[in-house]
């Protein structure tokens, strides 16, 4: 399985800026586990990060191309009503969304998770192995 990794707006602070919601990881080292999980259980990923909404919404439609399914976590993208929305509800793969935190516990509305097939929030950066594990039904290695 080969997938795609998107790390929304401001994902690049993390470790910098909230830690006290995010934790002290940085981008690096988030990106080094996911990569790290995802060996484990033999999925190839392609992580990228992006402050750049139209950015971000061309990976998601060239996607289909290269990737079997997606894993988003969107950050700053999270209630974005644009370009990155329309993309992922046109995509034809599995679109998992994915938060450190539970944005709802803070009053935030996700626009990105009805345009999704799932979402896992509030595990921290464990989110993200939760998320590959389901795509591949739930085998965790």
């Amino acid at each position: 399985m080969n997938v795609l990794v998107i790390q929304g707006a401001g994902m690049d602070l993390r470790g910098k800026a909230d830690v006290e919601i995010f934790g002290p990881e940085t981008l690096p080292e988030i990106n080094a586990r996911i990569e790290a999980d995802a060996a484990a259980l033999d999925v190839a990923v392609d992580v990228r990060q992006s402050n750049d909404e139209a950015e971000a919404a061309g990976w998601v439609g060239a996607a289909a191309d290269e990737f079997d399914a997606l894993i988003i976590n969107p950050s700053g993208f999270t209630t974005s009503e644009g370009a990155l929305v329309e993309a992922l509800r046109n995509l034809s793969l599995v679109v998992i969304e994915v938060h450190a935190s539970n944005p709802s516990a803070r009053g935030v509305r996700s626009t990105i998770t009805p345009v999704s097939n799932g979402a896992v929030c509030g595990f921290g950066y464990a989110g993200y192995k939760v998320a590959l594990a389901g795509l591949l039904g739930g085998r965790s290695g």
